[in-house]
């Protein structure tokens, strides 16, 4: 059986690496985007990383390859992410579509970023590892103190009970506790009537002794007045705390107000001149 090395050298092996050559199948992608300056080749390296990414992605999603394999698979997954970003500027920068911008979001559904860590994630079954697993297990954040404009909101005449009556519950109960009560009290005023008990019921006292004193003042002026008029014939009596002009007294005043209006409107300044 024939080497390798012997292989490689019969004429058709030849002439294929020859054509490989001539398509530009075997180039390899520049180890930065910068240095391409040829818009379709920029595109070819991206198709290319994309397909990259597919085929690791498909791969991290088993479960079974082991956390050593699963945490590499991650991070070739966002090194090519990262080439993927320099390729779409470079694109952009000479004159191509912007990507970044509107082209669609790939793989972005898939991947999980950590809370505080922007741009690395993890894609499938390097979400459940050990130590990132509680990464995304975070406590929710508490609810947000209401203000007291929304806490006012919520206030209206049933918080403070006006219509509590209103319910139709309570006022039947407070009617047949009243009838209870005044049942009450008649018959205990009933068995105080039997056996003679029953006493007068004292007034009150006035604590206050406005009601009283206004009645002693009412009661007073009736009286001064039915002694100056016992007939009514002068009617009520009105007493004047003010001294009440009399008509000259009024002529008087709107005659000077008026000549001080002609004073004014012609300008003169001594009374004598009128």
């Amino acid at each position: 059986m024939a080497r390798n090395a012997e292989k490689a050298m019969t004429t058709l092996a030849r002439w294929r690496a020859a054509k490989e050559a001539e398509t530009g199948k075997n180039e390899r992608r520049p180890y930065l985007a910068s240095e391409c300056k040829d818009l379709p080749k920029c595109e070819k390296w991206r198709l290319e990383i994309i397909r990259e990414i597919s085929k690791k992605v498909a791969q991290i999603q088993n479960a079974g390859l082991g956390e050593f394999r699963i945490r590499d698979l991650n991070d070739e997954i966002n090194k090519l992410l990262r080439e993927k970003r320099h390729w779409e500027n470079q694109i952009s920068d000479l004159g191509g579509p912007h990507y970044r911008r509107y082209g669609p979001k790939m793989f972005d559904a898939e991947g999980r970023e950590v809370p505080g860590n922007r741009g690395y994630k993890y894609f499938g079954a390097a979400k459940d590892l050990p130590g990132v697993r509680e990464l995304f297990e975070q406590e929710p954040p508490p609810p947000p103190k209401k203000t007291r404009a929304e806490l006012m909101k919520d206030i209206d005449a049933d918080y403070y009970g006006y219509r509590d009556d209103d319910d139709g519950i309570l006022l039947p109960l407070e009617e047949k506790a009243e009838r209870v009560a005044v049942q009450k009290a008649v018959e205990e005023w009933k068995e105080n009537r039997a056996k003679g008990e029953q006493k007068e019921v004292e007034p009150e006292e006035d604590i206050y002794g406005s009601d009283a004193r206004i009645s002693g003042d009412m009661e007073e002026k009736q009286g001064q007045q039915q002694k100056d008029d016992p007939m009514g014939l002068l009617g009520p009596r009105f007493t004047a705390h003010v001294p009440v002009p009399s008509q000259k007294d009024i002529e008087a005043a709107l005659l000077k107000k008026r000549k001080l209006e002609l004073m004014k409107k012609y300008g003169i300044e001594d009374d004598e001149d009128m």
